[in-house]
């Protein structure tokens, strides 16, 4: 794990002189912030448009293990595959709209998207991650900020990044994330084992679903 005082940061940043100077605009004051009426404008939630949303990244879910299963070809699969990476990417980006409760207007529907609807089906503990993301918040690029690890000691060498690349399309880093999920389940504090039981719940369900109204069509 690296530390704020080991990391190595900037340096992938433009130098001072690349960037340009803010200028007033309609929109944007001198300070660099939004000016009231902007502000209100981007402070709307637009929760039905958000709920379209959420339910497309299932639709297109359903409609990606659909094709593959029709076409049942190894190269159709490989595609398949890439495409659940992007519906799990979108997953967490909702998610992470819903940490902020920017996602629903109602906090309880806010929550209830968050955590039943986009973190548990990404094997996400969606409260966990409110909870490290605030503080990411609080504390960005300071000596507590949690994602310090994320954005440290770049740009990598290029030995480093084929090592992530095969890491991740042998499964590697994922297995090892779904061993320490599946761990949770019997041991650690209760709160973190509830809601362990609770992502592979949803899973369970996910499987379900897909087995009487998904495997049908395939």
């Amino acid at each position: 794990m690296v530390s704020a005082r080991e990391a190595r940061l900037g340096g992938m940043v433009l130098p001072h002189e690349n960037y340009g100077s803010v200028t007033d605009t309609s929109l944007i004051g001198l300070d660099g912030r939004p000016v009231p009426e902007f502000r209100s404008e981007l402070r709307e939630i637009p929760s039905v448009r958000n709920a379209l949303s959420v339910f497309s990244i299932y639709a297109q879910a359903a409609l990606v293990i659909t094709v593959a299963m029709r076409l049942n070809n190894v190269v159709v699969y490989a595609l398949a595959i890439l495409l659940m990476g992007r519906t799990h990417a979108q997953c967490l980006g909702l998610m992470h709209e819903s940490v902020h409760r920017l996602l629903m207007r109602n906090k309880a529907v806010n929550d209830f998207f968050g955590r039943w609807l986009l973190g548990y089906p990404a094997f996400t503990n969606t409260d966990g991650y409110r909870i490290v993301h605030m503080a990411h918040h609080r504390e960005e690029f300071g000596p507590n900020e949690p994602d310090i690890p994320l954005y440290a000691n770049y740009p990598i060498t290029n030995a480093s990044f084929w090592r992530k690349m095969r890491r991740d399309a042998l499964f590697v880093t994922g297995l090892k994330m779904l061993r320490g999920q599946i761990i949770g389940l019997f041991r650690g504090i209760p709160l973190v084992r509830h809601t362990n039981a609770k992502i592979f719940a949803v899973q369970a369900a996910l499987v379900v679903a897909f087995w009487y109204f998904v495997a049908p069509w395939g």
